[in-house]
């Protein structure tokens, strides 16, 4: 298992290079990605990027819940988004928010590298992406809903982008999770001056 760089580590804010050959070295990367991925756990991690285990590499995994495959993507690029579905949606996860009321319903993004902060980013609902596969195959396909979503945050991982800064460009609050006495997860709202 690979340690996960946290923020303000400077690799998380590089533009990341891009993969030259998929040898044995970058197989193995991927596999050892694949490992701590699925051990994330509080949170569980859906993507991991290979800036956040201090490779700059246009590289990144996903694997979206427990029943899903391991998805690699090598190079992407983001060829289009669109606003709405284009095929049969599949639902988002929804996250609630508990502040001093709960608020069902409001999906929060969060961060293997920036441990218990969340915000809401407003991203396009899909996307067409070109990428090579962990096979060095190249692919061109379209991604929407939650999936979508993950994809767009890894890719702003390779370019140097946290969340974090898209939840403040857009003027949205974030939010720092805590355990409350049942052991239930609960959302404060960070003050930010």
């Amino acid at each position: 298992m690979l340690k996960i760089v946290q923020a303000p580590d400077a690799v998380l804010s590089q533009t990341a290079s891009p993969v030259a050959q998929i040898d044995k070295t970058i197989k193995k990367l991927l596999k050892d990605m694949e490992e701590t991925l699925v051990s994330q756990s509080d949170p569980e991690g859906v993507g991991l990027a290979a800036p956040q285990i201090g490779k700059s590499l246009q590289i990144f995994v996903v694997k979206q819940d427990h029943d899903a495959p391991f998805m690699a993507f090598i190079n992407p690029v983001i060829e289009k988004t669109f606003a709405k579905p284009v095929k049969k949606a599949s639902g988002q996860k929804q996250v609630p928010i508990n502040k001093k009321k709960k608020e069902k319903g409001i999906q929060l993004e969060g961060c293997l590298s920036l441990k218990d902060v969340w915000g809401v980013v407003k991203r396009p609902y899909g996307v067409v992406l070109t990428y090579l596969d962990g096979k060095g195959v190249k692919q061109k396909k379209t991604y929407e809903g939650f999936l979508a979503t993950i994809i767009q945050h890894e890719v702003d991982h390779l370019n140097g982008i946290l969340f974090s800064k898209r939840v403040l460009e857009q003027k949205n609050p974030l939010y720092h999770s805590v355990k409350n006495e049942k052991g239930e997860i609960e959302f404060e709202e960070i003050e930010i001056s």
